[in-house]
């Protein structure tokens, strides 16, 4: 570790993990490429951060949650999900090591290119909810489904990344320190209430990243978490003009009431048929 145990290039971690250089930095933590020395092999790590304003008793909460968490969400098994091949500790906190996939965030897209065709968009959701329904079959919520943690990666998946790692974090932060962990525009209202959780929520959050990915900017965006949180539990979903085909599960995912929210099944018929439609092409011309 550097000065005052601030990781950099060449640290090695539980005597395995060799730092290579930063990749992304959020809220959460850092993500690294790594190189697995054991294995000779190129992996993900993520550093995970410890919210200040917490005293010692929370920290360690916290960090036992997150490591467990991160432990559940190693067990996945699905070609849309990162894969979590070990966690460990050093430093104080928890680092999660995962599959390196060569990508871009769905973020970087929509930074570069700006809003995506409804056809491709509907194609991204279909594979975002495939790994959502196999993660919450394993009784594994996510809580942070967000176009920062969507990767496009380089051979053609759609992959969902820091699966569950949110999990523990978001409760403790909100429960002990009054702290938000999380992206507020994809938060769900039943979460921005602290109400128990359940797969519709991750849905929910899905919703809002469609409406992202095809108008350019979160639905409920306001001038600060407060703003937006309040929002995204009082207002009206607004028309999303250029999703066209799209906005009738877009607008089903962001009921706010979770018992009313499109199920799963109803939303990946739905999407499938957007995206087929795109395969397809434009109808032809009629006279």
């Amino acid at each position: 570790m550097g000065d005052q145990g601030i990781p950099r290039a060449g640290t090695l971690l539980h005597d395995r993990y060799r730092l290579v250089e930063p990749l992304a930095s959020g809220g959460m933590g850092t993500v690294w490429r790594a190189h697995d020395e054991l294995l000779d092999r190129p992996v993900a790590v993520k550093e995970m951060f410890l919210p200040a304003g917490m005293d010692a008793a929370e920290r360690d909460l916290l960090r036992l949650r997150t490591m467990r968490e991160a432990r559940t969400a190693a067990r996945l098994r699905h070609p849309g999900v990162v894969t979590v091949y070990d966690v460990v500790e050093q430093a104080g906190r928890p680092w999660i090591v995962m599959e390196l996939v060569r990508s871009r965030s769905l973020a970087q897209v929509l930074r570069d290119r700006g809003p995506l065709p409804e056809a491709e968009v509907a194609s991204i959701g279909v594979q975002v909810l495939g790994a959502l329904t196999a993660a919450h079959r394993a009784g594994v919520l996510h809580r942070d489904v967000k176009p920062g943690n969507v990767l496009l990666a380089d051979d053609g998946r759609v992959v969902l990344t820091d699966f569950g790692i949110a999990r523990f974090a978001g409760d403790a932060t909100l429960t002990t320190a009054g702290l938000l962990v999380g992206s507020p525009s994809y938060i769900s209202p039943e979460r921005a209430r602290g109400e128990p959780l359940g797969p519709e929520s991750d849905l929910w959050s899905l919703g809002a990243l469609l409406y992202t990915a095809v108008e350019g900017v979160p639905p409920f965006q306001r001038e600060g978490p407060l703003p937006t949180l309040t929002a995204v539990l009082t207002d009206e979903v607004p028309v999303a003009a250029r999703a066209g085909a799209l906005w009738p599960v877009v607008h089903g995912l962001l009921v706010k009431d979770p018992a009313r929210r499109l199920t799963a099944r109803a939303a990946g018929i739905m999407l499938e048929r957007v995206a087929a439609q795109g395969r397809r092409g434009p109808a032809p011309a009629t006279r």
